[in-house]
């Protein structure tokens, strides 16, 4: 996990796709360029309509893409210019200071082979205000 200095929030390492980019192969150049770390045949576990309220009103919205791996090479450097990194034990990840959506779609997605997929509604200050999963299908 990725401890960013700004709110102190613990996240799993990521990062935006490049003009020209596949989302595949903007996952295996964030993670290496954040972590040191080569992910192998990362898959899409997650995909998520992000949304910035200020009043009722849309100011913000991006989508998240969230892949999960389970094979890689090389070595966890301990820091990046996003953060600290450190390698954290499944019993202990959720005890860590996090964003209130990640708390909800994280244990999701390694509770079932499905793609999660659904909506989050934050204030400007990054406040859950709503948390809308698609049905399964």
């Amino acid at each position: 996990m990725l401890q960013k200095p700004r709110r102190g929030w613990w996240v799993v390492p990521g990062g935006k796709v490049e003009t020209g980019e596949s989302l595949q192969q903007a996952v295996v150049r964030e993670i290496n360029e954040e972590t040191g770390l080569e992910l192998t045949n990362p898959q899409l576990r997650g995909v998520f309509t992000i949304l910035v309220e200020d009043a009722g009103v849309v100011v913000n919205h991006w989508m998240l893409f969230t892949f999960q791996a389970s094979a890689f090479q090389g070595e966890l450097v301990t820091e990046c210019e996003e953060g600290i990194l450190e390698w954290v034990p499944l019993a202990e990840w959720m005890e860590r200071p996090m964003a209130a959506g990640d708390k909800l779609f994280l244990p999701q997605i390694l509770a079932t082979e499905r793609l999660v997929t659904g909506t989050f509604r934050y204030t400007p200050e990054y406040e859950l205000l709503e948390w809308r999963p698609d049905a399964e299908a």
